[in-house]
């Protein structure tokens, strides 16, 4: 989703005579063929040029495996720069590697921070950051947080937000998943909920008292859940729980389903970052399960609101939105559509002045 606008803009550029070469490394980390493998089908991506193969495993193994297989892709076939997007385990291990071996190295997403250290991807930001030598950030608190950093400004490139670049492309594709009409999914008259922090995830108890949370809170709605794999695990270990008849536990979608359902929601219910982006340009409210967020602009701007991790706090927020009682939101800065053609423009600077 985040590479989709960059991978189009450099192909744009070379259909106007432009000389950046450039190659796909796909780390293997996200394995579920739903959330990853289709995401490139339905996005209109080539498969990748490499695909590392990294797969499962704990945090070290993952990130073991990619440095190796990373390194010794670049050492017989070295880049120029190494770009990197987002939070992920990929991100900050690819980054280590290519400064090991002098490659610099572009974030896509540089300057991000929630400032909680219990997130891997707080952790994977940090590190990433310390090491790049450009940014390309989404927003201008991301830009002050860098700055605070003691990064210098021209080494920080505020080009806008890829992920809504894709959304925009997207939103004329959206259509909705199969189970829609068998569920009675109306506009407006159901939830979606995405669950998969470990603050809200990772023990029964916990996890079970979110969902009896939710399904109280939404007054008989619908609630589509497309249920991680991290979250059906623990969920597979709450034995007897009854899970409310309106909760409907779905397989990960796709881009173009997932999208489609959010768009036509009457709200999400999420403890997902990326969410949170995409509900804002669509205009859908969100109320997100977690006590901080790494993109402010989602809450100051847009349509999010941070409700935290204590089930008890789910319902009076769910009793606004029923009385429409709710923020309008707006769209921050630069989230435009036109992120990739900036980032292509700043690495053909980068590489040929």
């Amino acid at each position: 989703m985040k590479i989709a606008p960059i991978v189009e803009a450099l192909k744009a550029a070379a259909a106007r005579g432009g000389a950046l070469r450039y190659r796909v490394v796909h780390t293997g980390q996200h394995y579920d063929r739903a959330m990853s493998g289709a995401f490139f089908e339905q996005l209109g991506l080539p498969e990748p040029d490499v695909n590392l193969d990294a797969g499962s495993g704990t945090a070290a193994e993952q990130t073991a495996a990619m440095m190796v297989r990373y390194e010794k892709l670049l050492t017989e076939r070295p880049a120029q720069i190494c770009v990197v997007v987002g939070d992920v385990t990929s991100t900050m291990a690819c980054s280590i590697v290519a400064r090991k071996l002098g490659v610099p190295v572009a974030h896509v997403e540089g300057g991000i921070r929630s400032g909680d250290w219990t997130m891997p991807e707080e952790i994977n930001r940090v590190v990433t950051d310390s090491i790049t030598n450009w940014f390309f950030t989404t927003s201008e608190t991301a830009n002050e947080n860098l700055r605070r950093a003691g990064v210098g400004g021209d080494r920080i490139f505020f080009v806008g937000n890829t992920m809504i670049d894709t959304l925009l492309r997207q939103l004329p594709r959206l259509r909705p998943p199969a189970f829609a009409e068998s569920l009675g999914l109306r506009p407006r008259k159901y939830f979606v909920l995405t669950l998969h922090r470990p603050a809200n995830v990772d023990t029964p108890t916990g996890l079970a008292r979110m969902l009896e949370a939710v399904s109280a809170g939404t007054r008989g709605l619908p609630v589509v859940f497309p249920i991680h794999p991290r979250t059906r695990k623990v969920l597979g270990g709450v034995a007897g729980l009854p899970l409310a008849p309106s909760l409907h536990l779905v397989e990960p979608q796709g881009y173009l389903e997932f999208n489609h359902l959010v768009r036509h929601a009457l709200a999400v219910i999420t403890d997902s970052g990326g969410i949170t982006e995409e509900t804002t340009v669509m205009g859908v409210p969100c109320l997100t399960l977690r006590d901080n967020t790494e993109r402010p602009e989602t809450v100051s701007i847009g349509t999010n609101e941070l409700i935290g991790t204590d089930p008890a706090r789910l319902k009076p927020a769910l009793d606004r939105l029923f009385a429409s009682d709710w923020k309008r939101g707006g769209i921050p800065p630069f989230w435009d559509g036109k992120a990739g053609e900036r980032i292509v423009g700043v690495l053909e600077r980068l590489v040929f002045s």
